[in-house]
């Protein structure tokens, strides 16, 4: 197996050869006949251990990261090689459903964003949608309001059916949590949900500038359109929920336990959207 561990995975060989990839690489490191052997085996572990803390999500950008963090030293193209010797694999990213419920009778917004998705401070400019995801029970249906400064998911709600008040109920948590300033953005798709007479109301309420997007224009709300990928793919693609409630909890720990707290976010320089946040508070 390690005489051709350059031609075939190490996760393909063990599982030919029914052995485990545990007891391979002891195997390996019992039998490393190089100084170099015995060092990429030390790091191949404390690769493994990263790949496992983030949910086996991270590809070789993320880990390279994590590990300069812990002060350990070496190359991005070094640790790939390693992770594809170790057949450390991130799942790859699926098609998104779409859920938003058009509104022909939408009034005429502009569209004030203009897809610039920067922020030069936090509650600037918050991206909205909604996405589903299916059980056992049904499908769970998930508001979200993006920090786009951050990245920072700063309002969220869950419930069996999309009503009108799923959106608003999001963007009240996001307000509660977060004070906004009068004139923050708020760019949306024009659904339903967001044209509403209620959800206006609210932001007339705070002082909240309205905007909408092209009708079906997915590039108009990238970053909130990346997040649901990545929630997806780091979480909703990896579990069968057999009910409502196991896939609630999932969310919760996900968002305010992973994702705004830990995750390494590549357009902040690798820094979770709470770092990112502390960073420029201090």
């Amino acid at each position: 197996m390690k005489a051709h561990e350059g031609q075939f995975s190490v996760q393909v060989m063990c599982r030919a050869f029914g052995v485990s990839r545990s007891a391979y690489y002891a195997w390996v490191r019992a039998g490393c006949t190089t100084a170099q052997e015995r060092t990429d085996a030390v790091l191949t572990e404390r690769i493994r251990a990263i790949f496992k803390q983030s949910g086996q999500t991270y590809g070789s950008p993320r880990v390279y990261v994590e590990l300069k963090s812990q002060g350990v030293q070496g190359s991005r193209r070094h640790v790939a090689r390693l992770m594809r010797q170790a057949g450390l694999n991130a799942t790859g990213p699926r098609r998104r459903v779409s859920t938003t419920q058009r509104d022909g009778q939408a009034r005429a917004v502009s569209n004030l964003l203009g897809r610039d998705f920067t922020a030069d401070a936090p509650n600037r400019k918050w991206l909205v949608d909604i996405t589903s995801i299916d059980t056992d029970e049904g499908r769970l249906y998930l508001a979200g309001v993006l920090d786009l400064f951050s990245r920072r998911l700063v309002g969220w709600a869950r419930d069996e059916h999309m009503p009108d008040e799923l959106t608003q109920e999001a963007l009240e948590m996001a307000i509660l949590q977060r004070r906004p300033p009068q004139e923050l953005l708020h760019p949306a798709d024009p659904g339903s949900q967001y044209t509403s007479d209620e959800y206006q109301a609210l932001l007339a309420k705070h002082r909240m500038l309205a905007s909408f997007s092209g009708v079906g224009c997915c590039y108009d709300h990238a970053p909130m359109e990346r997040f649901w990928a990545t929630l997806k793919t780091e979480l909703v693609y990896r579990v069968h929920y057999r009910t409502r409630a196991q896939a609630k909890n999932a969310i919760f720990a996900y968002i305010e336990g992973w994702y705004n707290r830990q995750r390494r976010h590549s357009t902040l320089g690798y820094l979770s959207p709470e770092q990112f946040e502390q960073q420029f508070q201090s």
